[in-house]
């Protein structure tokens, strides 16, 4: 057996390399963060041939003196923690000491700096392990750091590479994610020669917008919320806008783009009722704590982040979330939060007897299908009906379904355009119903398109969640127990958590080595497989220190009788009735989505109809 021995420094940034700088971005990644730790406020990226060739970074932060110039390319060598306490409560994105070092391993690496102040510019460069002297150069008060053919020593990395397109793909998503954290920096990204992006000092706001496209800016919505010690703020992109995959989700953490299983969970359980099955949220959201309550050493590109604190952390993402979905009301502007609404008259007159008497308590909900949907006889003030007469002239019948005036089909010129009237509510009144499945009604901009059934589906869900909220949560015992096989972390988890598994209905008990017993089940779900919720559940308690696995169920059977109470297609409304829901919308949580994530709504502006008649053209 060969001797043990040291390796060479050389090797072993070399080896530090495979872990640090896995391909072009994370070598840009590692320039980008020590330019904003050195207080730049302009950083200019230049590209050749998506990085592998050329990665060039500039910026007029603070500069390195002469004589640390190579210090700051030997591995471990860092100004910016000088002990375990700064470690724990690192403030900077860079702290380890071995980015330079790794990227000069496997490159051939040149560092110019001039510090602030200073009269003269420095350069130092790296090949193959070796060190220039450094010599005087002719540069602006910060530092640019150039890399040249990244793994031209390291053939076999070197194969791993993959086209340049493909990796100039990566480097600029890097360059995105940095961007999005740093609205108060000018950024500009080159790739051979030609711009990019050019990204001024800007607000949160515009950065994201024009990151993620006006389509998201525009719809997402603003999420904040402070809580001891504890800031998000950001945006959530509009139900409507999810994605078939996660890449338009960017979470950030003290400024640092991570990858958290923790949060990404708690943004899936806000948008679980609103958020089409197949689909995936959008939203960049920045997470500010004290440093002392993260730990951002655990890998070395320091993407992947621990909490001390993780269900606070899960929770307070959790909560901020809901509240920004909830605020999200059809047709209106996000607006402070409020808890739901009650049912209104005209509400629980559409919504069928399953709404129209008094909500029974949550064990009964199950057995009160609708089996039938009763004509309507509802009645709108004569303000409500007010906009008819400016419409028509005439005050329609409130007891018929709504055609379109005879007098608006006869001639253009019949009826002219109704005057702009900022006035109206946000989905306006109706005009009529097409083909018993869509309200059409005229608003301020135009014309809104209604899903009646989507939409109504919505209102009554968020009245039963109400109803059910305010219920306790009872427990309905098993005749015989279910034993099923369980190891020591679930046993545990069973002793730790008995007050939450009774609060969510469960009772669990040990029943020998090995083995535990389902003896109740939630009476909402008598149905259950017992086995089945009882894993889930433990297996919540495992990843987040708490469980959704009932509550889930519980709003998925709540969904289903909304689903079977809203009003159906080829059901003629009354246009009091269909004024009604539109009413109940504009203050319903969530209404601009059904509960499986359709849309519920669709505006057509009179510059969008317009166009489809080619007026004015």
């Amino acid at each position: 057996m060969p001797a043990i021995h040291r390796l060479p420094d050389h090797l072993v940034n070399q080896i530090a390399a495979g872990e640090v700088v896995e391909r072009p971005a994370a070598a840009l990644k590692e320039l980008l963060e020590n330019s904003l730790d050195a207080g730049a406020t302009v950083i200019q990226v230049d590209l050749r041939e998506g990085g592998t060739r050329q990665i060039r970074v500039s910026d007029n932060g603070s500069g390195i003196p002469a004589d640390q110039l190579a210090l700051a390319l030997d591995r471990h060598a860092t100004s910016k923690i000088s002990s375990l306490d700064d470690l724990e409560h690192v403030a900077t994105l860079g702290f380890r000491g071995e980015g330079l070092a790794s990227i000069a391993a496997v490159s051939q690496l040149t560092l110019t700096s001039r510090p602030t102040g200073s009269d003269m510019a420095w350069q130092i460069a790296a090949l193959d392990g070796s060190l220039t002297a450094p010599t005087p150069a002719a540069h602006a008060e910060g530092s640019t750091v150039e890399v040249i053919d990244l793994y031209f020593n390291t053939p076999a990395r070197r194969k791993f590479l993959k086209t340049p397109a493909t990796e100039y793909a990566h480097c600029e998503a890097t360059f995105e994610r940095i961007a999005l954290a740093h609205p108060q920096v000018e950024m500009t990204l080159r790739h051979n020669g030609k711009v990019t992006w050019r990204l001024p000092v800007q607000s949160q706001h515009a950065r994201i917008g024009q990151l993620l496209g006006t389509d998201f800016a525009r719809d997402a919505l603003p999420v904040s919320a402070e809580a001891g010690g504890l800031i998000v703020s950001g945006f959530a992109g509009s139900p409507t806008l999810g994605k078939a995959s996660r890449e338009a989700q960017y979470c950030f953490v003290n400024g640092r783009f991570v990858r958290d299983k923790l949060v990404g969970h708690a943004v899936r359980q806000a948008y679980r009722d609103v958020l089409h099955h197949d689909r995936h949220p959008c939203y960049a959201l920045f997470l500010s704590l004290p440093t002392g309550a993260v730990d951002v050493n655990v890998h070395p590109t320091k993407t992947e982040v621990r909490f001390r604190e993780a269900q606070a952390i899960h929770q307070f993402v959790f909560h901020a979330l809901n509240r920004a979905l909830a605020e999200s009301k059809a047709g209106a502007a996000p607006a402070a939060a409020s808890s739901p609404p009650a049912p209104t008259a005209a509400a629980v007159a559409i919504a069928s007897p399953l709404v129209a008497e008094s909500v029974p308590a949550a064990a009964t909900l199950p057995h009160r299908y609708p089996t039938h949907q009763p004509r309507l006889d509802l009645a709108v003030g004569d303000s409500g009906m007010g906009f008819y007469r400016t419409l028509f002239g005439d005050k329609p019948a409130a007891d018929t379904p709504a055609p379109l005036p005879s007098s608006s089909l006869s001639s253009p010129l019949a009826v002219p355009r109704p005057p702009h009237d900022s006035s109206l509510p946000p989905l306006g009144f109706a005009l009529a119903q097409l083909h018993g499945i869509y309200i059409l009604a005229q608003n301020a901009e135009g014309l809104m398109v209604v899903d009646m059934h989507a939409a109504h589906e919505r209102v009554v869900y968020e009245q039963l969640k109400t109803a059910w909220q305010a219920q306790c949560l009872t427990q309905q015992a098993l005749l015989l127990p279910v034993a099923f096989a369980a190891d020591a972390v679930d046993m545990a988890l069973v002793e730790t958590h008995q007050a939450l598994l009774g609060r969510l209905g469960l009772e669990l008990t040990p029943l020998g080595v090995g083995q535990l017993a389902v003896r109740a089940l939630p009476a909402l779900l008598p149905a259950a497989d017992p086995v089945a919720l009882a894993r889930a559940v433990l297996a919540d308690l495992r990843q987040t220190g708490r469980s959704d696995t009932v509550e889930a169920q519980q709003h998925a059977l709540l969904a289903s009788m909304a689903c079977h109470g809203a009003v159906r297609a080829n059901r003629s409304l009354t246009l009091p009735e269909m004024n009604a829901l539109l009413r109940d919308m504009e203050t319903t949580a969530r209404s601009g989505q059904c509960n499986h994530g359709r849309p519920t709504w669709r505006q057509l502006t009179l510059k969008e109809l317009d166009a489809l008649f080619m007026r004015g053209q």
